[in-house]
């Protein structure tokens, strides 16, 4: 009876500790663009070592990461298309949106280039040029057709055009509903243009032998990413505290220090705006002065 009552308390101490042990988990819902990018393969070990959060990721198109959250699947998002980040705060499942950081979109293509839009300074015009030559057979584009932000912008520029493209009545249109990785291989293959982020066109520019980037700087492919809490009074099982803590990293001078210098081939893939509030609020944060505040005096 001793050594039975021994081994219990034992076990129950062993168990203790066991709990005591455990880090506390943060479910970040987040991009598939940022994910290949490799910039939190960078920024979630440096969080990690100093916290006692471990963070687990969920990489999708921002459409399906925001989706997540408002299923209670996810603890905060990191993403970008200010539409539905709207409808996301708008809605009352997500929180505090703060802007982060930037990068900006490409239009990549076959280095032959048949449908002649090399160093267009007018994206808009480049998508006609694409759907001219993709109308005579001559040029091919690869959508995500998945929701993601990429995909919300590529779709908000054919709207300007007049346009809705689709595989059912457009052939020269390949809906790949896929991530980035993916749609720039396939773009690859086929000798295809795209829309991609810079950071995630730079992690697979290696493997894509036949493409180049023929489109970049116009303000309208500039990409702003946010942070958004989940609105612990839709989930109060979530994570609240953990993802207040991971959102004052991001938005710290060390984590806006480390994004900045997160590079690949010497090129930086994101610009920190968090603490540049006027740069933040011509991206499409105006509260961002007033996001800072609350942030900055929250204790979790």
């Amino acid at each position: 009876m001793v050594i039975l009552l021994s081994i219990a308390v034992v076990s129950v101490l062993a168990y203790e500790q066991y709990l005591n042990s455990q880090k506390s988990i943060v479910v970040l819902a987040t991009t598939t663009s940022t994910y290949d990018s490799g910039l939190l393969d960078y920024l979630m070990p440096k969080f990690e070592s100093t916290h006692d959060i471990e963070v687990h990721v969920i990489a999708v198109g921002t459409g399906q990461a925001i989706e997540r959250a408002k299923k209670g699947d996810a603890d905060l998002t990191l993403v970008h298309s200010k539409t539905l980040e709207s409808e996301f705060i708008n809605s009352t499942y997500g929180i505090h949106r703060v802007g982060i950081m930037y990068n900006d979109f490409l239009i990549i293509g076959p280095t032959s280039d048949p449908a002649g839009i090399q160093d267009f300074s007018n994206a808009t015009e480049a998508f006609r040029r694409i759907a001219d030559k993709g109308a005579e057979g001559n040029a091919i584009f690869v959508s995500r057709a998945d929701k993601s932000g990429t995909n919300m912008l590529e779709l908000s520029m054919w709207r300007k055009l007049g346009l809705t493209p689709s595989n059912a009545t457009q052939f020269w249109y390949l809906e790949a509903s896929a991530g980035m990785g993916t749609v720039l291989r396939m773009a690859n293959e086929k000798d295809a243009y795209t829309l991609t982020d810079r950071a995630t066109w730079l992690s697979f520019r290696s493997q894509l032998t036949n493409m180049d980037v023929l489109v970049e700087g116009d303000s309208i492919l500039l990409n702003p990413y946010a942070m958004i809490l989940v609105n612990p009074e839709k989930y109060p099982q979530r994570n609240y505290k953990g993802a207040l803590t991971l959102i004052k990293f991001m938005i710290s001078e060390e984590g806006q220090g480390l994004i900045a210098s997160f590079n690949k081939e010497g090129e930086t893939l994101f610009t920190p705006i968090a603490r540049n509030q006027e740069l933040a609020r011509n991206l499409g944060f105006p509260d961002q002065e007033h996001e800072l505040t609350w942030y900055d005096t929250q204790q979790p």
